[in-house]
């Protein structure tokens, strides 16, 4: 996939503002942080995918290589990097640089807002996912005591450099995992821009402008909602859409379902169940779901057990006490959150869903 121009994007932060710097060679930008003491956490297979341009960083001795896995994305894990990080000298006022998709995004978040009481970090990310996505917004998360994402802190980068070159070494499922994220905050900003997404969906994979063009939207639709709420406390809630789903799939599927791949498929479900519910109406999910089945192929006979979903299901952040806290589209297609009973009849339709749904249109 080609190189293409890209405006730097500013958001704004409890921390100060940061940039998303778009730039042709982000390997060139590494070299100031090197000779500044920066520690990097790399990406063990995009360090030997890019070992020429990141062999300045690599020869640094200081680098932690991470297999990028939901298991090292844990609390368990954190000890061992820490002591790494320590035996390498780690010292308040030096940078981490997290290389890699949004797992080392996490680590390098939850281990720079923890160390030393604060440290700062830069973020290079190399998935699609990340750089339409995650890489924006302070989050970060990670899994602990068999939840998903249970722990995190609200860490801003200090920047973000962008690079679409690294779309070149993904296989497409990658590269579909990232679109599952694009497609997800275009439903946010409305029918029509996920009907225009939707429209261009095969052109995505083919033209790198058009590509770009989406990933640079994708992060323009998110930043308002992410400044006005940074601590995910009321509107940007609406991110969550397709991940309480999505979430409870790769968690009972062992991570057999990409994430990106498993918030398409939440995507769809939310459409299904808020259809089901009589929250929002069945267009939305007939309208949505050609383009959101595309996007999800290869997943359609991974099996997700039931029990093992719901149970997922209930160990959301969303929830309350009584009720689920579901993001999902109502009768205008607007994607809100809504409280629904973990009752019978919910479980039946996600049973219903689960079954069938994957490889069939159910309404």
């Amino acid at each position: 996939m080609a190189d293409s121009p890209a405006s730097d994007l500013v958001v704004s932060s409890h921390k100060g503002p940061y940039a998303v710097e778009c730039r042709a060679d982000p390997f060139a930008e590494l070299l100031p942080l090197i000779a500044s003491g920066a520690h990097f956490i790399i990406d063990a297979r995009v360090a030997d995918l890019y070992d020429r341009e990141l062999r300045p960083a690599l020869n640094s001795g200081r680098v932690l290589r991470v297999e990028a896995t939901e298991e090292r994305k844990s609390i368990e894990a954190m000890p061992q990097f820490v002591r790494h990080l320590a035996a390498k000298g780690v010292r308040r006022g030096q940078t981490l640089v997290a290389v890699g998709g949004g797992v080392i995004q996490d680590i390098t978040c939850f281990l720079a807002a923890t160390m030393l009481r604060g440290m700062d970090w830069v973020f290079v990310p190399t998935t699609l996912l990340a750089m339409a996505d995650s890489c924006i917004g302070s989050k970060s998360s990670i899994n602990g005591g068999g939840a998903k994402n249970i722990l995190g802190t609200f860490t801003p980068p200090k920047r973000v450099l962008l690079a679409v070159q690294f779309l070149r070494t993904l296989d497409e499922k990658d590269i579909r995992s990232g679109v599952g994220e694009m497609l997800k905050v275009h439903a946010i900003d409305g029918p029509a821009s996920f009907d225009r997404i939707a429209a261009d969906y095969p052109r995505l994979f083919a033209d790198a402008s058009v590509m770009t063009s989406y990933l640079i939207a994708s992060l323009a639709i998110k930043k308002p909602i992410v400044e006005s709420d940074e601590f995910d406390t009321g509107p940007r809630l609406v991110m969550n859409y397709g991940h309480s789903f999505g979430h409870a799939l790769e968690s009972a599927t062992g991570y057999a379902v990409p994430h990106g791949l498993a918030v398409t498929i939440g995507m769809d479900l939310a459409n299904f169940v808020s259809a089901r519910l009589g929250r929002g109406d069945a267009s939305h999910y007939k309208r949505m779901r050609p383009t959101l089945a595309a996007n999800w192929k290869g997943c359609e006979d991974i099996a997700v057990p039931l029990i093992e979903f719901l149970d997922a299901l209930a160990k959301d952040k969303k929830n309350t006490a009584a009720n689920l806290g579901l993001i999902l589209p109502d009768r205008d297609g607007i994607i809100r959150k809504m409280e629904v009973p973990s009752d019978e009849k919910f479980r039946a339709v996600c049973a219903e869903y689960l079954a069938k749904g994957r490889k069939e249109s159910l309404l």
